[in-house]
């Protein structure tokens, strides 16, 4: 998989969560999310429908495509919580490779994500936490027939390197991908290189790159000199503050055209290869990267 990173463009899946909640016809456990679907006729079909048409976008498009396991709250407390099998998270794994076709470029990665709420860098865990709660999850991610392993939506440095700590012990790649908030810095204060730089002085093998996620494009200031390190993100829809999306009772979104223009402005000058989507996306998002790109 290394070998595809050198694209110059790469897609990522946009929302899939975010687009489920919004389905009447589908239950999201309280514990897990979406993870449980899988084992239902209904969640199984609406997970298929929704990451076929990114397949089916990049297949077209002869795209390299990156898609992740619907397993972001799939930790051990939660999985116990919800009374899942204990083997869901390689469940999950083995689930999305089953629909994916013979053909195309397509990878499927093992998702964690933060403990708590990923807007509130407060109820972040520290390191050692971090070490404790996520180590069963990851460990079994990492022994799955997963391509890549990612920790996503993570608000601060302590648990962030925690994942990443952990994700180092797997032979496999893996990406961390950090919330930023309107003033371009992680929503714990600091800075992207000064987090970046935190976890690659610590964790060996380093990261294979770092993503920004769950936040709008337009965070990120393109007139200075963005980490070289920063390679992707899967961005938010709105450019409404995380406070503002909180406090909203419906989804906003800003136009797709804007959207777009924002991130093909990361991937041609700001060296960001990897796109996707985040909340408030969907295939039409994906579309007007793929119509629009040189």
């Amino acid at each position: 998989m290394q070998g595809i990173l050198s694209e110059k463009l790469i897609l990522t899946e946009a929302a899939i969560l975010e687009r489920l909640r919004r389905n009447k016809d589908i239950s999201l456990c309280c514990h897990v999310d979406h993870a449980k679907l899988i084992y239902s006729k209904t969640g199984a079909e609406s997970l298929k429908r929704i990451y076929s048409e990114y397949i089916n976008l990049a297949i077209d498009a002869k795209l390299p495509l990156l898609l992740a396991t619907p397993t972001w709250r799939a930790s051990s407390e939660r999985v116990s919580l919800a009374k899942a099998p204990a083997s869901i998270n390689e469940d999950a794994v083995n689930f999305l490779s089953n629909i994916l076709p013979k053909e195309g470029n397509v990878y499927v990665g093992g998702l964690v994500g933060c403990k708590n709420d990923c807007y509130k860098p407060q109820q972040s865990l520290t390191y050692k936490e971090s070490l404790s709660y996520h180590r069963w999850q990851i460990d079994k991610l990492g022994a799955s027939k997963a391509d890549y392993l990612m920790g996503v939506t993570l608000p601060a440095v302590p648990e962030a390197l925690g994942i990443a700590s952990l994700m180092s012990k797997h032979s496999k790649p893996y990406f961390i991908s950090f919330v930023i908030g309107s003033d371009g810095r992680l929503l714990d204060g600091h800075t992207i290189q000064e987090a970046i730089s935190h976890i690659d002085y610590q964790v060996s093998p380093k990261p294979s790159g770092y993503f920004i996620n769950c936040s709008h494009p337009s965070f990120l200031d393109v007139s200075s000199q963005l980490p070289d390190r920063l390679i992707g993100i899967q961005a938010n829809a709105s450019s409404l503050t995380h406070n503002e999306l909180e406090n909203r009772k419906t989804t906003h979104s800003d136009s797709i055209s804007e959207w777009g223009n924002l991130m093909l402005h990361l991937n041609q000058n700001n060296g960001f290869n990897i796109l996707g989507g985040c909340c408030g996306t969907d295939s039409r998002h994906l579309e007007y990267i793929i119509n629009n790109h040189n």
